[in-house]
């Protein structure tokens, strides 16, 4: 019988008294709600541990007037880079100095000497380039999260790609390892920007981003602010009102696959 303490998974000692860096990848709807989240995490680990957050937010794209409604942008800020756009934002709200950069991961910058990648990109070829990286790296990060939805469902997963010497717990595997079939690149990819808000909103749910988020910070704040977590992300349907954890830890691909199924969607 397992122990409560067997079914968790803990953050390491070495994120201890210091700044985690955090490189956050995409400046779509979840990125943008991430952001802001991240930022009252910040607020949050300062005040009741030795931690706070350094982030950087990398994307290539600009601000477009289909943005408008379901991100948090404003018709100024047409034509502006999304990730400079926010991040700007957010550090002057909170007085923080986090860094932008207008372009996309991993060329854009280097995945290494990072604690921990979050990735909120709309394909899975932007998601095998990370993996690639994360691969090669000579100092990759030593956690992954990675975020995705469709229309009115989607899912969010941590894991860690990098092999530690704690050999005695079981290492969470990462979204490509979860999801093999976002390795295969002869599946067709819909990634069609949408021309206005209204067609955008026919695309996506409005608050599916903020719901999605909203759910993988709470999972961030278990990890870096109580030091463990009981599961590993969620599969959430909004349409059906159903949120299904993804058990810690899913070596055995059943019980993964019978989450989703309760959920009613797959990965996206």
């Amino acid at each position: 019988m397992q122990t409560d303490q067997a079914r968790r998974h803990y953050l390491p000692a070495g994120f201890d008294d210091r700044a985690i860096t955090i490189l956050l990848v995409g400046c779509g709807g979840n990125v943008a709600q991430m952001l802001m989240g991240l930022a009252a995490l910040d607020t949050a680990l300062r005040a009741i541990s030795s931690r706070s957050l350094n982030v950087t937010v990398v994307d290539d794209d600009n601000v477009t007037e289909a943005n408008l409604g379901r991100q948090p942008f404003y018709r100024c800020d047409i034509g502006h880079s999304k990730a400079r756009t926010l991040t700007e934002r957010i550090n002057l709200a909170h007085g923080l100095a986090w860094e932008a950069v207008h372009g996309r991961a991993p060329e854009a910058i280097g995945i290494d000497g990072f604690d921990m990648l979050i990735s909120c990109v709309d394909t899975a070829a932007a998601r095998r380039a990370l993996g690639a990286a994360l691969q090669t790296g000579r100092n990759p990060p030593l956690y992954w999260m990675d975020l995705g939805n469709r229309a009115g469902d989607g899912q969010y997963l941590i894991g860690c790609p990098r092999r530690t010497s704690h050999s005695d717990r079981p290492r969470l595997p990462s979204v490509l390892e979860v999801f093999p079939e976002l390795a295969d690149e002869s599946v067709a990819e819909d990634d069609a920007p949408s021309c206005s808000v209204a067609e955008a909103l026919e695309r996506q749910s409005l608050f599916v981003n903020r719901v999605l988020a909203s759910h993988a910070l709470a999972l961030l704040f278990d990890l870096l602010g109580r030091g463990s977590i009981g599961h590993a992300g969620a599969f959430i349907n909004l349409a059906g009102g159903q949120t299904v954890p993804i058990p810690l830890p899913f070596a055995n691909g059943a019980s993964l696959a019978a989450a989703a199924e309760h959920a009613n969607i797959s990965h996206s």
